[in-house]
């Protein structure tokens, strides 16, 4: 089975990894800041935050722009269940805003649109989560000028996007919002096995999202209530939770680093011979804005309507083919139609789900496996 996605891992990590596994420190050491600088190099940004997860990071970035009870984050509904999920987590109440039919990601015109509304009915939301959907940005610059407009945050899921460029500079610069956050999950363009990263222009939510992430505790005189008792001393002054990262990860993370432009090159090496190869085929190949350059964390088509999409997907499986889809629509989920969603409610979606498959895109993957890829598709959707 040639699988949708697949880690690389060469002996250079597995070296970074043992040389952690024989030091003194598993946990709390000095590679998991090495890991975060060289993120934060990466994308020019000053803060960058290494947890256990993606979901955990978009967990404390909800956290530290204080969403609670009361509030409204709205995100894409093609995205993983956890662009929602963080906002449920802090007790706040999630409603979606439809896609753009040509690039998949939060739509900016409709988001305007139910702006408007939300504004005349006193709803507006305190968090937007445009998602950067197979690896491309989404349409930030507007995205921004609205959140300057009805003054709300953003929260950039870029979890598909290290690497990518958006208007020539890179992903996780946060140049159009508050937090970015990565994963670095096996599928993704690098990964710590688990993990992801937060990264922030504003030192306030740099120094929130670091507290958080480790049980609310400080060693910190200048932020306890009263004078340490002694050098043992440590105060919870908030509730927070156990989403470090270990050096273990971070050791690995930081390895893949090196390579992190030549996995984004081959992705995208490998999404130029399938543009090429697959002309002509009843389906629509990704479109990309001439505003970036993406990852190519996934490389999705949208079949004909005419096909049948199951019967499609089940014969590339059958050939032995790993295709996936990405995603189901969250507002489809039984968690989301209990809260009142309806199908219908953001057709876009439905209709991209109606037809989206992932074919395979990793570095791993070869010209030949990529062939055998391209007849196996050819031959499912050729009467």
């Amino acid at each position: 089975m040639i699988p949708y996605g697949r880690q690389d891992i060469t002996e250079a990590d597995i070296d970074a990894v043992t040389a952690v596994l024989r030091s003194d420190f598993l946990t709390q050491g000095p590679v998991v800041p090495r890991f975060e600088a060289a993120v934060a190099a990466q994308c020019r940004v000053p803060h960058a935050l290494a947890v256990n997860s993606a979901t955990s990071a978009l967990h404390l970035a909800c956290l530290a722009l204080g969403l609670g009870p009361g509030d409204v984050l709205w995100t894409s509904p093609i995205t993983f269940v956890a662009s929602a999920n963080c906002a449920l987590y802090c007790g706040a109440s999630v409603d979606f805003v439809d896609i753009d039919p040509a690039t998949y990601n939060l739509c900016p015109r409709a988001l305007e649109a139910k702006l408007i509304a939300a504004k005349a009915a006193g709803r507006l939301p305190k968090v937007v989560v445009p998602v950067h959907l197979a690896g491309q940005s989404p349409d930030m610059a507007a995205i921004r000028a609205l959140a300057d407009r009805y003054g709300f945050h953003v929260i950039e899921d870029a979890s598909h996007a290290i690497g990518a460029t958006y208007l020539g500079a890179p992903v996780g610069d946060c140049r159009y919002s508050d937090i970015t956050i990565f994963s670095f999950h096996p599928v993704k363009i690098i990964t710590t096995g688990e993990g992801g990263m937060a990264l922030t222009r504003d030192p306030a939510l740099a120094a929130r999202m670091e507290l958080l992430r480790s049980h609310g505790i400080t060693r910190d005189p200048a932020l306890m209530s009263h004078a340490p008792d002694g050098p043992w001393y440590y105060q919870q002054i908030a509730l927070g939770y156990n989403y470090r990262m270990t050096e273990i990860q971070a050791a690995l993370g930081l390895s893949q680093m090196a390579r992190l432009g030549d996995y984004v090159a081959r992705r995208r090496a490998l999404a130029r011979r399938y543009d090429a190869r697959l002309e002509g085929l009843p389906l629509r190949i990704p479109f990309q804005h001439d505003d970036g350059s993406s990852a190519w964390h996934l490389y999705i088509v949208r079949l004909d309507p005419a096909l049948d999409h199951l019967a499609v997907f089940e014969a590339l499986r059958a050939a032995g083919i790993g295709v996936n889809l990405h995603y189901i629509p969250v507002h489809t989920q039984p968690c989301y139609a209990a809260m009142g969603f309806a199908p219908g409610d953001f057709p876009e979606a439905l209709r991209y789900y109606a037809g989206a498959i992932s074919l395979p895109l990793y570095p791993g993957l070869t010209d030949a496996m990529q062939d055998e890829v391209i007849a196996a598709l050819r031959r499912a959707v050729t009467p």
